[in-house]
């Protein structure tokens, strides 16, 4: 009971931490007269991934490699299936041109470099599959021209939002309050889900692929389903999409540059089925409606994703 206690606690602080560190960074930011356009970009951007991000370093330096890739490559199965299925149920989602031509085809090339260099077996018929810290710098290099691109075009995730302005000493508190909250709440959601995985004889990659990368995209959930909500589709898909372009290049790129990252090539499943999933997202762009995701294909998003779980349980 103590195991899943420290791992559903951590999960909370984790998401607290997230929300102040980005209402107390973007207090501050107002006050200095930083413009909502590199606000979004910068801190609203990275506070949604700092989950994944908390997740991934301390299972890093865990040597805990299965976790830190399945959760990355779960969040962004789930932030696909479910949370574009979700939003898309709520009100029908137009995409940007921009979206369907450009960051889309973006996110695709991502999970084909990820899964050319994490394939060392395969490509170059080495003993064992690792991301090196080389591959971490190669993630980061694309992770570089994709900030580059994205204040390129001026699309931000976030942008039409407004911020509440704090107190500068309230909004300091708020900032190391968030700091400290992703730190505790990361370390107890990679040691209670890797007791949990133990307990019941459950992989690391199982409890990576499904627990803990729902619960690390629950920023994204609630982001993008608020945006669609208020009908404000480019944020909700440009949220999702750019999300899944970070996770690989950064955070990944980050979690192998601290240290190097095994990778169980039986994960190649859930790397094509993310390719799928994504594949999928552009097939429908010009399926019904162009450039349009209906609530149809929303609903079968979810369906797919309760097929992917379903999988999940059944490979244990």
């Amino acid at each position: 009971m103590t195991d899943y206690l420290i791992f559903f606690v951590g999960f909370g602080l984790l998401l607290k931490g997230a929300d102040w560190l980005v209402d107390g960074s973007s207090s501050i930011a107002k006050r200095f007269g930083i413009s909502r356009l590199v606000i979004g970009l910068t801190i609203v951007s990275f506070g949604t991934s700092a989950p994944e991000l908390l997740v991934n370093i301390i299972a890093s330096f865990q040597g805990s490699s299965e976790l830190a890739i399945g959760n990355i490559v779960g969040s962004n199965i789930a932030n696909i299936l479910l949370i574009l299925g979700m939003s898309a149920i709520i009100f029908p989602l137009k995409l940007a041109p921009n979206t369907t031509w450009k960051e889309i085809p973006l996110s695709l090339l991502a999970i084909v470099v990820f899964g050319l260099l994490v394939n060392d077996q395969i490509v170059d018929g080495s003993a064992v599959s690792i991301l090196s810290r080389i591959d971490g710098f190669v993630l980061l290099a694309f992770f570089i021209i994709f900030i580059y691109y994205t204040f390129g075009i001026g699309k931000v995730q976030g942008e039409d939002e407004d911020f509440e302005v704090h107190k500068g000493w309230s909004a300091a508190i708020m900032i190391i309050g968030g700091i400290v909250g992703l730190g505790l709440g990361g370390k107890w959601v990679v040691d209670g889900g890797t007791a949990i995985a133990q307990q019941l004889g459950l992989s690391e990659a199982f409890i990576g692929l499904s627990l803990i990368a729902l619960g690390t995209s629950l920023p994204e959930l609630a982001t993008s389903a608020v945006a669609a909500y208020r009908k404000k589709p480019d944020i909700a898909v440009g949220n999702i999409v750019g999300s899944n372009i970070f996770n690989i290049f950064w955070i990944l790129g980050l979690s192998a540059v601290i240290q190097p990252l095994e990778f169980n090539t039986a994960m190649n499943t859930d790397l094509m089925f993310l390719l799928l999933a994504t594949v999928l997202l552009l097939i429908f762009m010009f399926v019904g409606k162009r450039h349009m995701m209906e609530r149809w294909q929303g609903i079968s998003f979810i369906g797919l994703y309760g097929g992917y779980i379903a999988f999940l349980i059944y490979r244990g």
